[in-house]
C-alpha cells in the first residue's frame, strides 16, 4: 500500500490535492497558528509582570464565591454580573501586582520567621485553645479555594505592601481646626415645633356624586383592572425532584465512606520538640539530660536552640524518620536518637491530640444524600442535553419522554404567580425555580417554540432546567363600575381628604412666611404645636418623621417648611439651633479626630496605590479576558 502511495505522489493529481490541502489548513487552520503566534497569552501586563490565566481564574473564582456566599448562596449570577465580577477581580489583581512591583523595586523583603509569625498571630487560624490551629487553618485555605502556597505568597505580598504602606498612612492626620469644622457641624442638634395634618381627618365637604366617582374610576382603571394572566405549560427538570428517583444501596454508601474517610475525622497531632547533635554521642547525652526532667527552654539554652513543631500531623513532619520517632513514642517521652536527612535528632513529644474519627452511622444519611445529589446532576446533565435536541427538532412539551424524571405543570396565572382565584400557582420546585418560571413566562411571546432553559442552581449545586410553553394570553381588562364602587368611593374619599390636609398645610405655611407664629397660624383647628427634643443630624430626635430630618437642618432660626409622610403632612418651624460644645465629650472629639485621620491616611494609600498603577502602565488582554468571562459563564 505504502509503495502504491510513493508510486503516485509524483502526479498531477497528487500535487493538486496537496496545493489544495495546504490552502485550507491557512484558510482555516494553520492561519489561525500563524496569526497567533507571538502574541501574550497573559490576562493583563504590569510593569515587567504578567497576570497568567490561571491566576486570573483564581481571583475569579473566590470573588465569584465571595458574592454568592454575600447572597446565602441564594444569587445565581448573570451572565453581566459574572462579567463585572471578573473585572473587579482583574482590578484587584492588577493594583496587587502594580504593589507588589513597587515593593520590588524598592527592595523590601519579608523574611520567612515574620511571615510566620503574622500567620500565627491571625485569630482566623486559632482553635479552641486560642492558639494556632493547623486544621483551621488548612479549612479556612480549603474554604476560600486557595491552596497553601498561593497563600503564602499572598501573605508574602501582603506584608511587603504594609511596609511600604504604614510609613505613607502614618503621615495622615487630621488638622485640629478640620476637626473643629467637622465636630460642630457633626454635632450640632435643631429643635422643631410640628403640627401634623394626618390624611384621615381631612375634611371631606360632601358625599361624591356619581359622576365624580365614574370620573376617578375612568381616571385610575388600572387600579381596578385584572391583571394580565397567562395559560401555560411547563416542565422541570431539577435536582431535588430527580434525586428522589435515584437508587443508592447500602454498599454505596459502604463504598463512599470507606474511601473518604478521611472527610469524617481528624488525624491525630502531635507537638514535637527537636534538638539536633553533631554526632550520636552527643544525641545521646541530649536525650539521657532531657529525661533526667530537664525543660525545652534549658535544654535550647544548653545545647542550641531547637525546633518545635506545634499540633502537626504525621504528613506534616518535615522526614519520615523523625515522623516515626514522634509519632511512636508515648506522650511526654525523649524518643531514641535518630539519624535523618538533616543529621542527629532527638524529639520529644510534648503533647498528643489524639485522632477522632466518626462512625458510619453518624454520617450514613449525609453520604446517602450527597451520592444521591451526585447521580442526580450527572442525569440532568445528560437528560438535558436529549431534551434539548427533542425541542430542538420540534417535539412538544407533551410528547416528551415520560421517564426523564421531569416534573410537569399547566394552569393560569398573572405576573406574581397567583392563579384567577387568587392562590399561589401550584409550579413544582424550589422558590428560586418557580420565581424564574414565572418570570421567564411573562417574558416569552405567545405560541413561540418551547426550549430548554437554565434555572437557579440548588442548594447543593446541581443544576435546574426548564422548557415553557405559553398557550393563551388574557390581556388585562376593567372590572365593570358596579363591582368596584365600594372600592373606587373609598379611594375618591381617601384622596378628597389628603387633597384637604394639603391645602391646610399650604395656608399654614403661607401664614407663617407672611408673619404669623405656628401657633396663630394653626388655632383655627385646635391643633397646638409639639415641640420635639433636640435632633441631631444623623439621628433625629424620637417623634420626629424620617423626612423632616434632611430639610430642618437647611433651615435658619425661625423659618418653616413642609414635608409628606406616608399618612400626614407636617409643618415645621424650626425653634433652636444648639450649637456643638466641643469640650463637652471629650471621647466623641477624639473619636472624629481620628476618623478625620484615618480617612486622610486611606486617601495617601490610594494616591500611592494610583501612582503605582500608572506607573505600571497596565496592559489588559480583551481577548484572553473575555475568554476567561466566558469560561467562567
Amino acid at each position: 500500500m505504502l509503495a502504491m502511495f510513493r508510486r503516485h505522489l509524483d502526479s498531477w493529481v497528487a500535487r493538486l490535492f496537496f496545493l489544495l490541502l495546504v490552502a485550507t489548513f491557512v484558510l482555516w487552520g494553520v492561519g489561525d497558528v500563524v496569526r497567533n503566534y507571538g502574541n501574550d497569552g497573559a490576562v493583563a501586563t504590569v510593569g515587567s509582570q504578567k497576570i497568567e490565566l490561571p491566576e486570573m481564574q483564581d481571583a475569579y473564582r473566590r470573588q465569584l464565591d465571595q458574592v454568592t456566599r454575600m447572597f446565602g448562596g441564594k444569587i445565581d449570577p448573570t451572565a453581566d454580573m459574572k462579567k463585572a465580577i471578573a473585572a473587579q477581580a482583574l482590578e484587584q489583581v492588577i493594583t496587587r501586582t502594580a504593589m507588589a512591583e513597587g515593593v520590588s523595586k524598592l527592595g523590601i523583603a519579608v523574611p520567612d520567621d515574620v511571615l510566620r509569625a503574622a500567620i500565627f498571630d491571625m485569630a482566623a487560624f486559632r482553635g479552641p485553645d486560642g492558639k494556632f490551629d493547623r486544621a483551621t487553618y488548612e479549612n479556612v485555605l480549603r474554604t476560600n479555594n486557595l491552596s497553601e502556597g498561593r497563600f503564602l505568597a499572598m501573605m508574602r505580598a501582603d506584608l511587603g505592601q504594609r511596609q511600604l504602606l504604614d510609613p505613607v498612612r502614618a503621615a495622615g492626620f487630621s488638622p485640629e481646626a478640620l476637626t473643629k469644622e467637622v465636630y460642630a457641624f457633626q454635632q450640632e442638634r435643631r429643635v422643631a415645633d410640628i403640627v401634623t395634618l394626618p390624611f384621615a381627618a381631612g375634611h371631606v365637604p360632601e358625599a361624591p356624586t356619581d359622576a365624580q366617582l365614574t370620573r376617578w374610576y375612568e381616571n385610575h382603571q388600572a387600579a381596578y383592572s385584572t391583571p394580565e394572566y397567562r395559560r401555560i405549560k411547563v416542565v422541570i427538570l431539577a435536582p431535588e425532584l430527580i434525586a428522589r428517583d435515584v437508587t443508592v444501596t447500602d454498599e454505596d454508601v459502604q463504598a463512599a465512606y470507606n474511601a473518604n474517610r478521611a472527610r469524617f475525622g481528624q488525624p491525630e497531632r502531635r507537638t514535637l520538640q527537636v534538638l539536633l547533635a553533631d554526632d550520636e554521642a552527643k544525641a545521646k547525652a541530649i536525650a539521657a539530660k532531657w529525661r533526667g526532667g530537664a525543660d525545652w527552654a534549658a535544654m535550647q539554652a544548653e545545647f542550641g536552640t531547637g525546633t518545635e513543631l506545634a499540633n502537626a500531623t504525621r504528613d506534616q513532619v518535615p522526614s519520615a524518620e523523625l515522623a516515626e520517632a514522634g509519632f511512636t513514642a508515648a506522650a511526654e517521652a525523649v524518643a531514641d536518637p535518630i539519624k535523618g536527612p538533616f543529621g542527629w535528632q532527638v524529639v520529644r513529644v510534648a503533647a498528643v491530640q489524639p485522632g477522632t474519627q466518626k462512625a458510619f452511622a453518624e454520617v450514613a444519611g449525609e453520604l446517602r444524600s450527597h451520592l444521591a445529589a451526585e447521580r442526580a446532576a450527572d442525569l440532568i446533565y445528560e437528560r438535558s442535553a436529549k431534551i434539548e435536541d427533542l425541542l430542538a427538532g420540534g417535539t412538544a412539551l407533551d410528547d416528551l419522554p415520560g421517564d426523564f424524571g421531569l416534573a410537569a405543570a399547566t394552569g393560569t396565572l398573572d405576573a406574581q404567580g397567583m392563579t384567577t382565584e387568587g392562590t399561589p400557582a401550584p409550579i413544582p420546585g424550589g422558590d428560586g425555580v418557580r420565581n424564574a418560571i414565572i418570570q421567564a413566562a411573562f417574558a416569552m411571546a405567545p405560541n413561540a417554540p418551547a426550549h430548554l432553559a437554565e434555572g437557579p442552581r440548588s442548594p447543593e449545586g446541581g443544576q435546574s432546567y426548564f422548557a415553557i410553553a405559553v398557550e393563551s394570553v388574557t390581556p388585562p381588562a376593567a372590572k365593570p363600575f358596579a363591582d368596584v364602587k365600594v372600592s373606587v368611593t373609598a379611594d375618591w374619599t381617601a384622596d378628597a381628604r389628603r387633597h384637604a390636609q394639603d391645602g391646610e398645610a399650604a395656608r399654614i405655611l403661607t401664614e407663617v412666611k407672611a408673619g404669623k407664629s405656628l401657633a396663630e397660624a394653626t388655632a383655627a383647628l385646635a391643633i397646638p404645636p409639639t415641640r420635639l427634643p433636640p435632633a441631631a443630624r444623623a439621628t433625629g430626635a424620637e417623634g420626629m418623621p424620617a423626612q423632616l430630618l434632611e430639610p430642618l437642618f437647611t433651615l435658619k432660626q425661625g423659618e418653616v417648611t413642609m414635608v409628606e409622610t406616608p399618612d400626614a403632612f407636617v409643618v415645621a418651624v424650626l425653634a433652636e439651633i444648639i450649637p456643638a460644645d466641643l469640650s463637652a465629650d471629650p471621647t466623641a472629639y477624639g473619636k472624629t479626630r481620628d476618623s478625620l485621620a484615618e480617612a486622610v491616611s486611606n486617601d495617601i494609600q490610594s494616591i500611592l496605590s494610583l501612582a503605582l498603577r500608572n506607573r505600571a502602565a497596565p496592559k489588559i488582554n480583551t481577548a484572553v479576558f473575555n475568554t476567561l468571562t466566558q469560561g467562567a459563564e
